[in-house]
Protein backbone atom coordinates (compact mmCIF):
# COMPACT_ATOMS: atom_id res chain seq x y z
CA UNK A 1 0.00 0.00 0.00
CA UNK A 2 1.33 3.66 -1.14
CA UNK A 3 1.66 5.51 2.29
CA UNK A 4 4.31 8.33 1.81
CA UNK A 5 4.41 10.16 -1.64
CA UNK A 6 6.71 12.62 -3.35
CA UNK A 7 5.99 15.34 -5.64
CA UNK A 8 8.59 16.67 -8.07
CA UNK A 9 8.10 20.44 -8.63
CA UNK A 10 6.33 23.33 -6.93
CA UNK A 11 4.69 24.79 -9.98
CA UNK A 12 0.84 25.29 -11.18
CA UNK A 13 0.09 21.81 -11.47
CA UNK A 14 2.90 20.16 -8.80
CA UNK A 15 1.71 22.52 -5.80
CA UNK A 16 -1.56 21.15 -7.19
CA UNK A 17 -1.04 17.69 -6.45
CA UNK A 18 1.00 17.85 -3.21
CA UNK A 19 -1.85 20.15 -1.85
CA UNK A 20 -4.53 17.40 -3.16
CA UNK A 21 -2.61 14.66 -1.25
CA UNK A 22 -2.16 16.32 2.17
CA UNK A 23 -5.86 17.51 2.13
CA UNK A 24 -6.46 13.62 2.27
CA UNK A 25 -3.96 12.72 4.58
CA UNK A 26 -1.26 11.81 2.57
CA UNK A 27 2.74 13.03 4.22
CA UNK A 28 3.97 14.57 1.25
CA UNK A 29 7.84 15.25 0.36
CA UNK A 30 7.77 18.33 -2.47
CA UNK A 31 11.36 18.98 -4.01
CA UNK A 32 11.66 22.34 -5.97
CA UNK A 33 15.28 23.45 -6.79
CA UNK A 34 13.89 26.68 -8.11
CA UNK A 35 14.58 28.80 -4.26
CA UNK A 36 12.00 31.48 -4.93
CA UNK A 37 9.32 29.02 -6.33
CA UNK A 38 10.17 26.67 -3.02
CA UNK A 39 9.62 29.75 -0.51
CA UNK A 40 6.16 31.34 -2.31
CA UNK A 41 4.41 27.34 -2.88
CA UNK A 42 3.37 26.74 0.82
CA UNK A 43 1.82 30.58 0.49
CA UNK A 44 0.10 29.47 -2.85
CA UNK A 45 -1.44 26.22 -1.38
CA UNK A 46 -2.54 28.30 1.83
CA UNK A 47 -4.46 30.32 0.20
CA UNK A 48 -6.08 27.80 -1.96
CA UNK A 49 -6.74 25.65 1.23
CA UNK A 50 -8.56 28.90 2.77
CA UNK A 51 -10.39 29.62 -0.20
CA UNK A 52 -11.72 25.33 -0.26
CA UNK A 53 -12.58 26.09 3.46
CA UNK A 54 -14.51 29.55 2.68
CA UNK A 55 -16.50 27.48 0.17
CA UNK A 56 -16.89 24.14 2.93
CA UNK A 57 -15.18 21.91 0.75
CA UNK A 58 -13.11 21.26 3.55
CA UNK A 59 -12.82 22.23 7.39
CA UNK A 60 -11.14 25.76 8.35
CA UNK A 61 -9.03 23.39 11.09
CA UNK A 62 -8.06 20.89 7.73
CA UNK A 63 -6.04 24.12 6.88
CA UNK A 64 -3.28 23.57 8.86
CA UNK A 65 -3.05 20.10 9.15
CA UNK A 66 -2.93 19.81 5.55
CA UNK A 67 -0.14 22.22 5.16
CA UNK A 68 1.72 20.46 7.85
CA UNK A 69 1.98 16.81 6.33
CA UNK A 70 3.94 19.03 3.05
CA UNK A 71 7.63 18.99 3.81
CA UNK A 72 9.59 21.06 1.32
CA UNK A 73 12.95 20.02 -0.12
CA UNK A 74 15.51 21.60 -2.06
CA UNK A 75 17.56 18.67 -2.75
CA UNK A 76 15.96 15.29 -4.84
CA UNK A 77 17.49 12.50 -3.39
CA UNK A 78 16.32 12.68 0.59
CA UNK A 79 13.17 14.16 -0.87
CA UNK A 80 12.32 10.72 -2.72
CA UNK A 81 14.32 8.21 -0.45
CA UNK A 82 11.64 6.46 1.52
CA UNK A 83 8.71 7.43 -0.24
CA UNK A 84 6.18 5.07 -1.79
CA UNK A 85 5.40 6.71 -4.85
CA UNK A 86 7.28 9.62 -7.00
CA UNK A 87 5.15 11.73 -9.23
CA UNK A 88 6.77 14.17 -11.22
CA UNK A 89 5.56 17.51 -12.32
CA UNK A 90 8.46 19.06 -14.29
CA UNK A 91 8.44 21.35 -17.73
CA UNK A 92 7.98 19.07 -20.68
CA UNK A 93 11.69 18.50 -21.76
CA UNK A 94 12.22 15.31 -23.11
CA UNK A 95 16.19 15.43 -21.92
CA UNK A 96 15.09 16.41 -18.06
CA UNK A 97 12.76 13.70 -17.74
CA UNK A 98 15.07 10.97 -18.57
CA UNK A 99 17.77 12.25 -16.87
CA UNK A 100 15.60 12.86 -13.31
CA UNK A 101 14.05 9.17 -14.10
CA UNK A 102 17.71 7.74 -14.16
CA UNK A 103 18.44 9.54 -11.14
CA UNK A 104 15.13 8.50 -9.31
CA UNK A 105 16.04 4.91 -10.00
CA UNK A 106 19.41 5.83 -7.91
CA UNK A 107 17.70 7.46 -5.28
CA UNK A 108 14.55 5.52 -4.52
CA UNK A 109 13.43 2.03 -3.11
CA UNK A 110 13.04 -1.06 -5.81
CA UNK A 111 9.50 -1.08 -5.15
CA UNK A 112 9.12 2.71 -5.44
CA UNK A 113 6.57 3.12 -7.72
CA UNK A 114 7.66 6.56 -10.72
CA UNK A 115 5.10 8.94 -12.52
CA UNK A 116 4.95 11.55 -14.50
CA UNK A 117 2.38 13.62 -15.15
CA UNK A 118 3.04 14.13 -18.90
CA UNK A 119 0.46 14.54 -21.59
CA UNK A 120 2.64 14.99 -24.28
CA UNK A 121 5.78 12.87 -23.90
CA UNK A 122 6.12 9.21 -24.64
CA UNK A 123 6.75 6.84 -21.34
CA UNK A 124 8.62 4.78 -23.31
CA UNK A 125 11.33 7.36 -24.07
CA UNK A 126 11.22 8.88 -21.05
CA UNK A 127 12.47 5.93 -19.31
CA UNK A 128 15.21 4.95 -21.93
CA UNK A 129 17.91 5.10 -19.07
CA UNK A 130 16.04 3.00 -16.90
CA UNK A 131 17.03 -0.32 -16.02
CA UNK A 132 14.41 -3.40 -17.67
CA UNK A 133 13.17 -4.14 -13.62
CA UNK A 134 12.61 -0.40 -12.84
CA UNK A 135 10.73 0.43 -16.13
CA UNK A 136 7.98 -2.35 -14.38
CA UNK A 137 7.65 0.10 -11.93
CA UNK A 138 7.01 3.57 -14.02
CA UNK A 139 4.26 5.04 -15.82
CA UNK A 140 1.99 8.31 -16.29
CA UNK A 141 -0.62 9.59 -13.74
CA UNK A 142 -1.88 12.58 -15.85
CA UNK A 143 -3.98 15.45 -13.85
CA UNK A 144 -6.26 17.72 -15.06
CA UNK A 145 -5.94 21.35 -13.84
CA UNK A 146 -6.32 22.56 -11.29
CA UNK A 147 -4.76 19.30 -9.60
CA UNK A 148 -7.00 19.90 -5.99
CA UNK A 149 -9.94 20.67 -7.60
CA UNK A 150 -10.56 18.44 -11.05
CA UNK A 151 -11.26 14.95 -10.14
CA UNK A 152 -10.25 13.21 -13.09
CA UNK A 153 -6.49 11.20 -13.07
CA UNK A 154 -5.59 9.47 -16.29
CA UNK A 155 -3.23 6.03 -15.55
CA UNK A 156 -1.26 4.45 -18.31
CA UNK A 157 -1.65 0.83 -18.48
CA UNK A 158 0.88 0.32 -21.67
CA UNK A 159 1.79 -3.18 -20.87
CA UNK A 160 5.48 -2.33 -19.44
CA UNK A 161 3.38 -2.76 -15.61
CA UNK A 162 1.79 -5.72 -13.79
CA UNK A 163 -1.89 -5.74 -12.90
CA UNK A 164 -0.76 -5.47 -9.49
CA UNK A 165 1.85 -3.13 -9.57
CA UNK A 166 -1.44 -0.62 -11.52
CA UNK A 167 -3.69 -1.54 -8.65
CA UNK A 168 -1.87 -0.28 -5.74
CA UNK A 169 -1.59 3.31 -7.78
CA UNK A 170 -5.35 3.33 -8.46
CA UNK A 171 -6.69 2.32 -5.15
CA UNK A 172 -4.32 5.23 -3.91
CA UNK A 173 -6.46 7.54 -6.36
CA UNK A 174 -9.72 5.57 -5.44
CA UNK A 175 -9.28 5.94 -1.75
CA UNK A 176 -8.21 10.11 -2.08
CA UNK A 177 -10.86 10.38 -3.99
CA UNK A 178 -10.33 10.81 -7.64
CA UNK A 179 -11.93 9.46 -10.87
CA UNK A 180 -8.93 7.48 -12.83
CA UNK A 181 -8.92 6.38 -16.29
CA UNK A 182 -7.03 3.64 -17.73
CA UNK A 183 -5.09 4.41 -20.66
CA UNK A 184 -3.95 0.94 -22.78
CA UNK A 185 -1.74 2.50 -25.57
CA UNK A 186 0.37 5.63 -25.37
CA UNK A 187 -0.65 8.43 -27.68
CA UNK A 188 0.14 11.75 -27.33
CA UNK A 189 -2.69 13.61 -25.61
CA UNK A 190 -3.52 10.46 -23.78
CA UNK A 191 -7.90 10.63 -23.69
CA UNK A 192 -9.09 13.60 -22.01
CA UNK A 193 -6.98 16.50 -23.78
CA UNK A 194 -7.42 13.96 -27.39
CA UNK A 195 -11.31 15.01 -26.98
CA UNK A 196 -10.81 18.54 -25.67
CA UNK A 197 -8.72 19.11 -28.26
CA UNK A 198 -11.81 18.28 -30.96
CA UNK A 199 -14.05 20.44 -29.10
CA UNK A 200 -11.51 22.87 -29.41
CA UNK A 201 -10.67 22.62 -32.90
CA UNK A 202 -14.14 23.38 -33.98
CA UNK A 203 -14.86 25.80 -31.67
CA UNK A 204 -11.95 28.25 -32.64
CA UNK A 205 -13.25 27.27 -36.78
CA UNK A 206 -16.84 28.44 -35.94
CA UNK A 207 -15.02 31.59 -34.62
CA UNK A 208 -12.68 31.58 -38.02
CA UNK A 209 -15.77 31.58 -39.85
CA UNK A 210 -18.14 34.58 -38.18
CA UNK A 211 -20.53 32.27 -37.20
CA UNK A 212 -20.79 32.77 -33.84
CA UNK A 213 -19.51 34.87 -31.46
CA UNK A 214 -17.10 33.98 -28.75
CA UNK A 215 -19.62 34.66 -26.08
CA UNK A 216 -22.32 32.89 -28.11
CA UNK A 217 -20.06 29.54 -28.63
CA UNK A 218 -18.87 29.35 -25.16
CA UNK A 219 -23.18 29.78 -24.03
CA UNK A 220 -23.76 26.67 -26.80
CA UNK A 221 -21.11 24.54 -25.10
CA UNK A 222 -22.13 25.46 -21.67
CA UNK A 223 -25.60 25.06 -21.76
CA UNK A 224 -25.72 22.64 -24.71
CA UNK A 225 -23.49 19.56 -24.74
CA UNK A 226 -20.91 20.34 -21.94
CA UNK A 227 -24.35 20.87 -19.47
CA UNK A 228 -24.73 16.90 -20.43
CA UNK A 229 -21.19 16.17 -20.52
CA UNK A 230 -20.93 17.01 -16.43
CA UNK A 231 -22.89 14.00 -15.95
CA UNK A 232 -23.01 11.52 -18.82
CA UNK A 233 -20.40 10.53 -21.11
CA UNK A 234 -20.06 10.73 -24.96
CA UNK A 235 -20.73 7.19 -25.32
CA UNK A 236 -24.02 7.27 -23.55
CA UNK A 237 -25.06 10.19 -25.30
CA UNK A 238 -24.59 8.42 -28.34
CA UNK A 239 -26.59 5.25 -27.09
CA UNK A 240 -29.23 7.55 -25.56
CA UNK A 241 -29.77 9.21 -28.53
CA UNK A 242 -29.49 6.31 -30.75
CA UNK A 243 -26.66 5.13 -32.88
CA UNK A 244 -28.36 5.34 -36.05
CA UNK A 245 -29.04 8.89 -35.79
CA UNK A 246 -25.63 9.43 -34.85
CA UNK A 247 -24.64 7.37 -37.61
CA UNK A 248 -25.98 9.88 -40.03
CA UNK A 249 -25.75 12.87 -38.33
CA UNK A 250 -21.81 12.12 -38.89
CA UNK A 251 -22.35 11.48 -42.46
CA UNK A 252 -23.99 14.70 -42.97
CA UNK A 253 -22.08 17.29 -40.87
CA UNK A 254 -18.15 15.93 -40.40
CA UNK A 255 -17.15 16.40 -43.99
CA UNK A 256 -17.95 20.25 -43.47
CA UNK A 257 -16.16 20.58 -39.93
CA UNK A 258 -12.40 21.56 -39.66
CA UNK A 259 -10.13 18.93 -40.08
CA UNK A 260 -6.88 20.70 -40.20
CA UNK A 261 -4.00 19.41 -38.48
CA UNK A 262 -2.33 22.41 -37.12
CA UNK A 263 -3.63 25.46 -34.92
CA UNK A 264 -6.00 27.21 -35.90
CA UNK A 265 -4.95 31.06 -37.46
CA UNK A 266 -7.55 32.55 -35.37
CA UNK A 267 -5.94 31.11 -32.38
CA UNK A 268 -2.29 31.68 -33.79
CA UNK A 269 -2.99 35.36 -34.33
CA UNK A 270 -4.29 35.86 -30.88
CA UNK A 271 -0.62 34.82 -29.61
CA UNK A 272 1.09 36.78 -32.70
CA UNK A 273 -0.92 39.45 -31.07
CA UNK A 274 0.35 39.30 -27.95
CA UNK A 275 -3.10 38.29 -26.80
CA UNK A 276 -2.60 34.94 -24.63
CA UNK A 277 -6.00 34.73 -22.33
CA UNK A 278 -5.49 35.87 -18.97
CA UNK A 279 -2.31 35.40 -18.09
CA UNK A 280 -1.65 38.84 -19.54
CA UNK A 281 -5.41 40.58 -19.67
CA UNK A 282 -6.65 39.56 -22.92
CA UNK A 283 -7.24 37.06 -25.31
CA UNK A 284 -10.86 35.94 -27.02
CA UNK A 285 -12.35 38.49 -23.88
CA UNK A 286 -10.78 40.94 -21.18
CA UNK A 287 -9.08 40.56 -18.25
CA UNK A 288 -8.52 43.58 -16.32
CA UNK A 289 -5.35 43.26 -13.64
CA UNK A 290 -8.12 44.65 -11.27
CA UNK A 291 -10.45 41.67 -11.87
CA UNK A 292 -7.88 38.71 -12.48
CA UNK A 293 -8.03 37.46 -9.03
CA UNK A 294 -11.76 37.95 -8.43
CA UNK A 295 -12.40 35.93 -11.63
CA UNK A 296 -10.39 33.30 -10.89
CA UNK A 297 -12.52 32.91 -7.56
CA UNK A 298 -14.97 32.49 -9.42
CA UNK A 299 -13.81 29.93 -12.13
CA UNK A 300 -12.42 28.06 -8.96
CA UNK A 301 -15.68 28.27 -7.18
CA UNK A 302 -17.83 26.92 -10.11
CA UNK A 303 -15.68 23.47 -10.19
CA UNK A 304 -16.34 23.48 -6.61
CA UNK A 305 -19.95 23.58 -6.98
CA UNK A 306 -19.56 21.32 -9.81
CA UNK A 307 -17.42 18.73 -7.45
CA UNK A 308 -19.62 18.65 -4.87
CA UNK A 309 -22.82 18.14 -7.47
CA UNK A 310 -20.52 15.15 -8.29
CA UNK A 311 -21.08 13.39 -5.33
CA UNK A 312 -24.46 11.89 -6.41
CA UNK A 313 -23.93 10.59 -10.11
CA UNK A 314 -20.08 9.30 -9.16
CA UNK A 315 -21.02 5.43 -9.77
Amino acid sequence: MINNIAVLGAGTMGHGIAEFFAMNGYPVNLYEPYEPMRLSCLDTIKGELEFLAENELIKAEEVQESLDRITLFADLAPAVKDVDYVIEATREDLTLKQDLFADLEKYTKPETILASNTSSLALNKMIEKVSDEKKGKCMVCHWYNPAHLMPLVELSFFGNMDEETFKEVEELYDRAGKQTCRVLKDVPGLVANRIQQGVAREAFSLIEQGIASPKDIDKALKFGPAFRYATTGQLEVADMGGLDIWCTVGDNLLADMDNRKEANPVLRAKVEEGKLGMKNGAGFFEYPADKVQEIKNAFNKKLIIQLKASKNYIE
